[in-house]
């Protein structure tokens, strides 16, 4: 043991807590690089609408991010506990742990936490990924060579093909439908930003009504979870169930605001078109063009050798004085 340092010899090396995921860390920077850019072009748009495109850049962005990150995030469904749990196998060392279950549309994520996290000259804090794209067969088998707690393994467990449970069939196929559907909605905001931009502002309303529609079904699937007979986890003298937890309350929210978006671009579209035309600035640059030309004070008359000159864009008329 002194040579390897205190740690067990068929430990694959020391164990960390999973900090931040690296795909979400991706997203958030391309859309914060993508908002900076956009956001560089405001100082060149005059009056009124430099604040409506400002509002405009900001929720859209903040829409398209969500549809994205939610693919990736592991807090759909939650479940935490503290108890006192054995700790390794074939040890009768019990600590007392924090312990949770981060359920996402791709896999799962459990959490041991000590409490405190140093005991017994070992530090517990593990942040296990389990992903559906490999079989959960090896995942498991994998979590077995490591030598992983007590605790993450037993929740592993019961999300492999040989477990009664039958937790992988629920888990798997909702979080593949939900987020196909994500992905749909995505599109359409894609479409709809094209269409506000065209501009074709009622069409662009209704894409942001299929927007909320697609956001939507991906709840729905993934609620049939839930749904679904749940698996009670039963670990030492406690248990839990998975109930929903941030980015399920995110979908909803940004579905709401999508469906929001959606009524007051078609309500404004049939009952106050000028109004929205004007909102998003259409056809302002030919109403500017045409004040330019035309407006009081811009070249009404040139006087040459006691001739005056109207206009160009009207009839010259010549009068000797």
């Amino acid at each position: 043991m002194t040579f390897y340092d205190d740690i067990y010899p068929f430990y694959v090396l020391q164990r960390t807590s999973f900090i931040f995921s690296g795909s979400l860390l991706t997203i958030i920077l391309v859309f914060l690089v993508l908002a900076a850019s956009l956001l560089l072009i405001l100082p060149g748009i005059r009056g009124k609408s430099r604040l409506f495109w400002m509002f405009r850049i900001i929720i859209s962005l903040f829409i398209g991010v969500v549809l994205v990150a939610l693919n990736f995030t592991s807090d759909w469904a939650e479940a935490r506990i503290t108890t006192n749990a054995t700790y390794k196998s074939f040890s009768n060392v019990v600590v007392n742990a924090e312990i949770g279950l981060h359920v996402g549309l791709y896999g799962i994520n459990v959490t041991l936490k000590g409490n405190p996290v140093i005991q017994f000259n070992e530090t517990i804090d593990y942040n296990e990924v389990f992903s559906w794209h490999d079989t959960m067969e090896k995942e498991y088998e994998d979590a077995l060579e490591k030598g992983l707690p007590n605790p993450i393994l037993y929740i592993a467990e019961k999300f492999t093909r040989s477990s009664t449970c039958g937790l992988i069939f629920q888990y798997r196929y909702s979080g593949r439908y939900a987020s196909a559907t994500l992905w749909t909605a995505f599109c359409c905001w894609l479409l709809a930003n094209i269409l506000f931009l065209i501009p074709v502002i009622s069409y662009a309303g209704y894409m942001m009504f299929f927007t909320a529609a697609f956001i939507f079904f991906s709840m729905a699937s993934f609620s049939t979870i839930m749904n679904a007979p749940q698996c009670i986890f039963s670990i030492g003298n406690d248990s839990f169930e998975a109930a929903y937890s941030h980015s399920f309350w995110l979908a909803l929210a940004t579905g709401v605001l999508c469906t929001v978006i959606g009524i007051i671009v078609v309500t404004f579209s049939f009952m106050m078109p000028e109004k929205i035309k004007e909102a998003f600035s259409v056809g302002v640059d030919s109403c500017e063009e045409e004040e330019v030309s035309y407006g009081e004070g811009y070249f009404n008359s040139v006087f040459l050798d006691g001739v005056t000159i109207l206009p160009l864009t009207s009839k010259v008329k010549a009068e000797h004085t």
